[in-house]
């Protein structure tokens, strides 16, 4: 799944009509787990120079890259942290690793043959779906339309659940930046 749509169904499922700290867990949860692709991405294609179908095809498969993906996917790694968290009481810390854990969660089924290892480091096992958000040979072309869907839903029931300014601009801002990466895939991938 694309990150934005990770943070707006997080927020939906993990966030409505919680305090402005729990949303905040929530939503930095839901982007971290994807945090070590865009630090790829940049140095891949702004420090290296990397083509773009070698970064996907090639660079994206490098075990160390793959490593560093994986630590951020990693649902022993995420139960931990929820489990330390339960112990100190911290509700903030529980929100933050539960969607952490839904992120992982959300891309076992929209992951053919690029998923993460969500058991690293005790197995290398990787789920491969039948479906595919984003490949057109498994389902990518019914998958990407449905998850800008229900994206879009989820921006339209949060908005109005959310009373302040700062919210309702992240809620605008989440559903931006996902159409803004629409139109970048077009034209870069398309």
């Amino acid at each position: 799944m694309n990150t934005p749509s990770h943070s707006i169904i997080n927020l939906w499922i993990l966030g409505q009509g919680q305090s402005p700290a729990l949303q905040t867990a929530v939503l930095i949860g839901s982007i971290l787990p994807d945090a070590p692709m865009f630090l790829f991405y940049f140095v891949e294609k702004v420090i290296y120079r990397t083509p773009e179908m070698q970064i996907w095809r090639e660079h994206y498969y490098i075990e160390g890259w793959q490593n560093f993906f994986d630590v951020f996917n990693s649902l022993p790694f995420i139960l931990v942290g929820f489990a330390v968290m339960w112990w100190r009481q911290s509700s903030v810390g529980m929100a933050f690793f539960a969607s952490m854990a839904l992120h992982a969660l959300g891309d076992l089924p929209l992951h053919h043959d690029d998923g993460h290892r969500h058991f690293f480091p005790f197995s290398n096992w990787r789920f491969e779906s039948p479906v595919s958000y984003w490949d057109p040979n498994h389902h990518g072309r019914i998958a990407a339309p449905i998850e800008m869907l229900i994206a879009i839903i989820g921006c339209v029931v949060l908005f109005p659940t959310y009373q302040s300014w700062v919210g309702r601009g992240l809620i605008l801002t989440l559903g931006a930046s996902y159409g803004s990466y629409i139109i970048y895939a077009l034209f870069v991938w398309a």
